[in-house]
């Protein structure tokens, strides 16, 4: 593997006290994850924190829903002689759909980013859940990798 180069962009106002452990927890998940990233991409990742009202904007232009949601990765791939393969990622996580999320379930947001951007990366490296056994095989990865944290399995909340 080349390199992942990772960027964080905050766009709402409830995210920047959590930048800087944010920022930790990036670095060491993708520190664990490095077996995943494919070996012949360099990699850009951008972290954008931001809200739900940029959530269901995005959301409907690129993935025709109406609603608000968590997290969303874009990926846009580049190959060329001079530059090499490039994976480019936007990973856009909405605050007020992750806090919603861990006042119901009673759970840390730390633990709860963490799972989205497990998530997120995995996507990044191929993985998907269109399929019911996709979604068995990314989340039985899921589980392994948040477990690396000491974090218990989302899925039985």
């Amino acid at each position: 593997m080349k390199n992942i180069k990772v960027d964080f962009f905050s766009e709402s106002k409830k995210w920047p006290r959590r930048v800087p452990k944010i920022k930790t927890i990036t670095d060491k998940t993708i520190n664990k994850m490095r077996p995943y990233f494919k070996k012949d991409y360099s990699f850009k990742l951008n972290i954008i924190l931001t809200n739900k009202s940029k959530m269901i904007r995005l959301n409907k232009i690129y993935k025709n829903k109406q609603s608000d949601t968590d997290v969303l990765t874009f990926i846009s791939k580049i190959s060329n002689k001079n530059v090499g393969k490039i994976l480019y990622c936007d990973i856009f996580f909405s605050i007020d759909t992750i806090d919603k999320f861990i006042r119901r379930n009673k759970i840390s947001i730390y633990d709860h980013f963490n799972h989205l951007l497990i998530h997120s990366l995995l996507h990044i490296n191929g993985y998907n859940h269109k399929t019911n056994s996709e979604f068995k095989k990314m989340k039985r990865e899921e589980i392994k990798i948040l477990g690396l944290f000491g974090i218990n399995n989302p899925y039985t909340i």
